[in-house]
């Protein structure tokens, strides 16, 4: 059983307990999530199963789509509902033309620093721990980019927001410093997202439905293949001695264009449309080289 299982995950779990959960309804061990969700949030959770795990890094790398209800007037420690209110402040000057005048200045390429309660690794151990264990810790700043921030509502003091941004991107820390920069504090009160790379809400399945779905012995009918996760990368079409190149992971030329390609990243098929390999194009000697082969020889 190998692909890719589009999950609408619930409140209150983790991004492991779901894994967990598939594993037992699927009875297979080589089970895996792309992106980590945290357990306040729900949605879009993309489960790799079999081979579709071999596939994970690039949906981890890809841009994320949510909604997101932020809360003015206090903040907490961990910058969502989860944590302790640490500091608190008056919304009554907060008008909706202030926010919106304000929106703009969180788009774009920018350096985020992500929340001190975080599953960031210092030194091999999630920074969270650190943090619960009395220790002082400093993380740095990531580059990240926001390309969409749409109003949704505004009902005071909650705003709800659509925001698409790029991976490494902390909502978490988006609530904060918007509260910082309109001089109120804020923190994150609710959280859906709502796409992972190709994979979105509207297309995702609940674990109850996979559950039926197993009794049913219809799973297939949700597992997409592992090439959905790649739709973003060119496809290359070889002929069969190319093919036979590949599969045993020798370079290759792509017999349609000699030229460097836009991307460094292709998808490989034969010329019957199986998906066979993941490639990479090696700018130095200006040919492909096979880097994960899914196909056999």
């Amino acid at each position: 059983m190998d692909g890719i299982l589009n999950i609408n995950k619930a409140t209150g779990m983790t991004s492991h307990d779901v894994v967990a959960r598939v594993r037992k309804l699927l009875h297979q061990r080589r089970v895996g999530h792309a992106g980590t969700l945290d357990p306040a949030a729900s949605g879009v959770l993309p489960i790799c199963v079999g081979q579709g795990t071999r596939v994970a890094e690039y949906l981890s790398e890809s841009g994320k789509a949510y909604q997101a209800e932020i809360t003015f007037g206090a903040v907490t420690d961990t910058y969502d509902a989860e944590g302790s209110i640490i500091r608190t402040a008056d919304t009554s000057h907060l008008t909706l033309a202030r926010i919106e005048e304000a929106l703009p200045h969180f788009l774009g390429p920018q350096k985020q620093l992500p929340p001190r309660y975080s599953a960031i690794k210092i030194q091999g151990q999630p920074a969270y721990k650190r943090v619960r264990s009395g220790e002082e810790i400093t993380l740095e700043a990531r580059a990240i980019e926001i390309q969409q921030l749409q109003l949704l509502a505004w009902e005071p003091p909650r705003l709800t927001l659509a925001v698409e941004c790029s991976k490494g991107t902390y909502i978490r820390s988006l609530a904060y410093d918007l509260g910082e920069h309109l001089g109120c504090g804020a923190y994150l009160s609710a959280l859906i997202r709502t796409r992972s790379g190709p994979f979105t809400l509207a297309g995702s399945i609940t674990l109850e439905q996979l559950a039926e779905a197993s009794e049913e012995e219809t799973i297939s009918r949700y597992l997409l293949a592992a090439d959905s996760a790649l739709q973003n990368y060119p496809a290359l079409e070889l002929d069969a001695a190319t093919i036979e190149r590949v599969l045993h992971g020798n370079s290759f030329h792509n017999p349609q264009s000699h030229l460097q390609p836009a991307t460094t990243l292709a998808r490989i098929y034969d010329m019957e449309g199986h998906f066979l390999a993941i490639a990479t194009w090696d700018s130095q000697q200006q040919q492909w080289q096979p880097k994960k082969v899914f196909g056999s020889a």
